[in-house]
């Protein structure tokens, strides 16, 4: 079983966005949405995003002091993501490398520290979540998926259109779009997570979100909710493929 935190970063994750494939006909509500971002020169050209900063997540002990917790997340094409999070008593990483994906979890006092090889389901959906971060919502026809137009909703009086980004029947991305200028108002996942944006920052002359907010239900049936704040955006920068891969059993 994965830590409550990991689950709840992995469903955030589905909000970021990147990269692009070759041009062809699509949906007209994809278009909008990717001109919103930036333009095509500008989202062909990017193979990676690094994004650095923080996230609050609910505190048990004590709900009305969250905990902060640095976050350092890398997606690299074409299936390669790398998820960093650390707090003073320990860091916790997740890491696709195509086909194999693991968690590594290393607490104040090293002897302790775990590795865990993630099991089909999740490799799948992880592969998932690196599309959704390097796809700028074209190309997942080619992937295998398939993106349904769900119709007109209306979402907190803003009138959008609904595609559903459909990658297996337990794997979709539920995104509303406003329907006049193709702005991302809200996504969700099949599961129910709920994801917004806040502000935003451009790199390259693409937009990103400044702030996501994340909000699902416990095993308890409580509402609660996770915020990521990034402060800086890296694009393009090269990997090393020793990053993304599996670590070695030793524990060094």
């Amino acid at each position: 079983m994965l830590p409550p935190l990991f689950r709840r970063l992995t469903a955030a994750l589905a909000i970021l966005f990147v990269s692009a494939t070759a041009a062809r006909a699509e949906h007209p509500m994809v278009a909008k949405a990717r001109a919103y971002l930036g333009p095509e020169a500008a989202l062909n050209a990017v193979k990676s995003v690094h994004y650095r900063g923080s996230m609050l997540v609910p505190n048990p002990v004590d709900p009305a002091q969250p905990t902060r917790v640095a976050v350092d997340i890398i997606f690299q094409a074409p299936y390669r993501q790398r998820t960093v999070s650390s707090t003073a008593t320990v860091t916790d990483t997740t890491a696709l490398d195509t086909y194999d994906a693991w968690h590594r979890q290393d607490p104040k006092d090293k002897t302790l520290w775990r590795l865990q090889l993630l099991p089909k389901d999740q490799i799948r959906r992880q592969r998932a979540i690196v599309w959704e971060n390097l796809g700028f919502y074209r190309g997942l026809e080619r992937e295998g998926g398939k993106i349904l137009d769900q119709g007109p909703v209306t979402i907190a009086g803003v009138a959008c259109r609904k595609l559903a980004f459909v990658h297996a029947d337990d794997i979709i991305f539920y995104r509303y779009f406003d329907a006049a200028t193709g702005r991302l108002v809200l996504t969700e996942t099949e599961s129910g997570d709920s994801i917004r944006e806040q502000g935003e920052i451009m790199v390259n002359g693409i937009r990103f979100p400044k702030v996501i907010i994340n909000t699902n239900k416990a095993p308890s049936g409580k509402e609660q909710t996770l915020t990521i704040t990034f402060d800086s955006i890296t694009l393009n920068e090269s990997f090393p493929a020793s990053l993304f891969e599996i670590p070695s059993f030793t524990g060094k």
